[in-house]
């Protein structure tokens, strides 16, 4: 396992982080198998959100923590203030803190290592919420705070307050950064970074730690889909396009080659950046998970990243 920092979350954080796929699943002990393998591998976060499993899930974790008497080895990262429907946000400092206070609840603890944002609303000034997540920060709810599909001048401004004020800064995003490019915003408010220059740019400059979600863009590079055969449009519909068919013909080349899966040369591509990157890992069972743990194992330099992104 690899790991990493992100400033001011206690310890080092794996690369590859546990997110809450497994437990939104049918089966909860399924959902442990899984969490349990991902542990025993060296895995040590788990990430979450208030919104996730209708709010059941962040309670299934806590459960899963307790029974295996895990809360000493695994850090909780979780969100809130997603909206309950598209167009009415829910990041005033009183949702915030109704969100957190809830999460904690569920969570069955008094502190988060990470809590995360889940949307932004540009409409609202940043100073407020800057104020109230550094309230919260001080009083020990959360070690270190981000901000889940904020653009990068939503963060500028966040911690250009927090910069004035005294307060403490956002010091992670997370936003979606794949090889493929999605056509469209792939969820209502979502910011992908994939293919988007400046972006990466503003990463580069300020060295923010990004937590990727959907690495593997909804399955594009699992081996599953080609040009004649696309898949469900509702869910590969955004990549479905001549330049990610050749970001894919290019993968399966790199793949034959090195004798690796698709999929793990495909989030082999997140871990090259030059900027501190993390991704979540949403596997349905044990199998699939030491697949894309295996992902740590594909080095590519700079150069095949660029060349596997039709950069030369």
């Amino acid at each position: 396992m690899q790991y990493g920092r992100i400033p001011g979350v206690p310890g080092e954080v794996p690369r590859l982080i546990l997110g809450s796929t497994p437990f939104l699943g049918d089966s909860y002990d399924e959902a442990v198998a899984v969490a349990n393998a991902y542990v025993e591998a060296g895995g040590t976060v788990v990430e979450t959100a208030r919104s996730y499993g209708q709010g059941r899930t962040e309670g299934l974790i806590a459960r899963w923590l307790d029974e295996g008497r895990l809360r000493d080895r695994v850090r909780v990262f979780t969100k809130g203030g997603h909206h309950h429907e598209e167009g009415v946000h829910r990041i005033a400092p009183d949702q915030i803190t109704h969100d957190l206070l809830e999460s904690l609840d569920e969570l069955k603890t008094d502190r988060v290592a990470l809590y995360m944002l889940h949307r932004d609303d540009v409409s609202s000034p940043v100073g407020p919420i800057v104020e109230c997540l550094h309230a919260h920060s001080e009083a020990g709810r959360i070690d270190a705070y981000g901000g889940s599909n904020w653009s990068t001048a939503r963060l500028d401004a966040a911690n250009a307050y927090a910069a004035s004020h005294g307060l403490r800064p956002f010091v992670v995003s997370s936003v979606n950064l794949a090889l493929a490019v999605p056509s469209e915003p792939l969820w209502f408010e979502a910011i992908s970074i994939a293919g988007d220059r400046a972006a990466h740019a503003w990463y580069r400059q300020r060295q923010m730690p990004l937590i990727s979600w959907s690495s593997g863009a909804r399955g594009f590079f699992s081996g599953r889909f080609s040009p004649d055969s696309p898949g469900d449009p509702q869910i590969t519909g955004p990549y479905t396009t001549q330049e990610n068919w050749e970001r894919l013909r290019r993968v399966q080349e790199f793949a034959r080659k090195r004798g690796v899966t698709t999929q793990q040369v495909a989030l082999a591509f997140v871990l090259t950046q030059r900027f501190p990157t993390f991704l979540l890992t949403g596997p349905a069972t044990v199998q699939e998970l030491t697949d894309n743990l295996n992902t740590e194992r594909v080095q590519l330099t700079f150069d095949e990243a660029a060349w596997l992104n039709l950069e030369s």
